[in-house]
């Protein structure tokens, strides 16, 4: 039973360890992360939380970095049983009070033209860029691929242990 307790500990410390948290006017940017990608791709998808703890709704627009072609904000929904995928144009929007979470399946940055590809454990620089608080610096920490959470998220099934 310790050792059970230890190992969750490693993995409940490993899962914050890298968090990144950054600052900029009202927004809070927290949980910033890709997966790795296969050898010559060129997409990746970029992930984050973004929360406004301001009176004034401010807009993402845009993000660059350094190795990465291009960046747009990407929509996915489902569409009379299909999955579409949209760039927006005007940027998403977040509202005073809001959390918005960039992630699998819904929002996220499409990262394209990649000039090298992402390593598990890398971090990948990127600049945001609102609306209101210009630009952000932060780095994307790549975890595996195939990953569906940041810091490794791991769900367990303890019903058929022993007590």
């Amino acid at each position: 039973m310790q050792f059970f307790g230890f190992v969750l500990l490693l993995a409940l410390m490993n899962g914050s360890a890298h968090a990144q948290e950054v600052k900029a006017g009202d927004l809070v940017i927290t949980q910033a992360w890709s997966r790795a990608t296969p050898s010559g791709a060129k997409i990746a998808g970029g992930y984050l939380t973004v929360e406004n703890k301001g009176s004034a709704a401010d807009r993402l627009v845009g993000a660059s970095g350094e190795n990465i072609g291009k960046v747009e904000v990407h929509e996915m929904a489902m569409k009379n049983g299909v999955m579409t995928m949209r760039p927006l144009d005007k940027g998403l929007t977040i509202e005073p009070g809001k959390t918005v979470k960039l992630a699998p399946g819904g929002y996220h940055l499409m990262l394209m033209d990649l000039k090298q590809p992402f390593k598990q454990g890398d971090k990948v620089p990127l600049t945001l860029e609102f609306e209101k608080a210009g630009k952000i610096s932060l780095s994307l920490d790549v975890q595996a691929v195939g990953a569906q959470a940041p810091g490794g998220a791991m769900k367990h099934d303890h019903s058929g242990m022993k007590k």
